[in-house]
């Protein structure tokens, strides 16, 4: 029997994640497939329906359905109900759905991996929505000393809500050991979400945006002689946690890093 895994989510245009899976299935001798699963907001209940049958080993959740598909699951884990979204889910025997998040492991995966240190030093995130959650959760749990959300008003940890325009980013920004963007700028436009000059020298950019690898953000803080880090890792290094808990196996980054860097996308919106 060919186990499966699907990642829900509308619109799913890009293939990272199903290259990344499937080449650590085929790598361990899995017998299973990782598929996309573009899905409207009234396929949910049969989508998770479906998710409960014997063949599947879990899912995966995007955006827009990562707060809800907690509506749908049995049991949600305790890091997904305090982030309020779920990522990924898998199945038990007996057919029982149990969400959990990947996103603040494995941003902080990713974080860990640059030699950066984060702990007792202030932060800024710049971005409202899943992703930005489980950003601002992973850091306030590694131990920063505040963290600046620019955007948004929050409503947990030690953070403080700021415009993304204004004194208190800047000010912000001044003392930053790390600075995110967790939104969409230098993917869906040529816009950087954040002022690099105002940053210390020894500070760590990190842009969640893999599609294009180089944003503007990153180029900027490149050039400024900053640390950067892209999404890319970030996704390699939640899904090395998704796997092991749909397989049991672990240790999968290096054959999903390797497989992303010989894939060749066919088309401009999946590089």
């Amino acid at each position: 029997m060919t186990h499966r895994v699907a990642l829900i989510g509308n619109p799913l245009k890009r293939r990272h994640s199903a290259v990344m899976h499937n080449a650590a299935f085929a790598a361990h001798g899995i017998d299973a497939s990782f598929e996309l699963r573009p899905i409207g907001p009234g396929d949910l209940d049969s989508f998770f329906a479906e998710a409960r049958g014997q063949d599947w080993l879990g899912f995966g959740v995007t955006a827009p359905y990562k707060q809800a598909a907690m509506d749908h699951l049995d049991e949600i884990e305790a890091g997904a109900l305090a982030i309020g979204a779920v990522n990924n889910g898998v199945r038990r025997d007996g057919g029982a759905l149990v969400g959990f998040n990947t996103d603040a492991s494995g941003f902080m995966a990713a974080v860990a991996a640059t030699g950066a240190s984060v702990a007792g030093y202030p932060a800024v995130v710049v971005g409202a929505g899943g992703a930005a959650r489980a950003v601002v959760w992973a850091l306030l749990d590694a131990g920063v000393e505040k963290v600046l959300v620019a955007n948004r008003t929050p409503d947990y940890g030690t953070v403080e809500p700021a415009p993304l325009e204004g004194r208190a980013l800047a000010q912000a920004l001044g003392s930053a050991a790390i600075a995110v963007n967790a939104t969409t700028m230098g993917m869906t436009t040529d816009t950087i979400a954040l002022d690099v000059a105002a940053l210390p020298e020894t500070a760590l950019v990190f842009d969640l945006v893999y599609v294009p690898p180089e944003t503007p953000l990153v180029r900027a803080a490149s050039a400024r002689g900053l640390a950067v880090c892209n999404g890319l890792e970030m996704l390699v290094r939640q899904g090395e946690v998704a796997f092991e808990r749909w397989t049991g196996i672990g240790s999968t980054a290096d054959i999903m890093r390797i497989a992303l860097e010989s894939w060749i996308p066919e088309s401009e919106t999946e590089r």
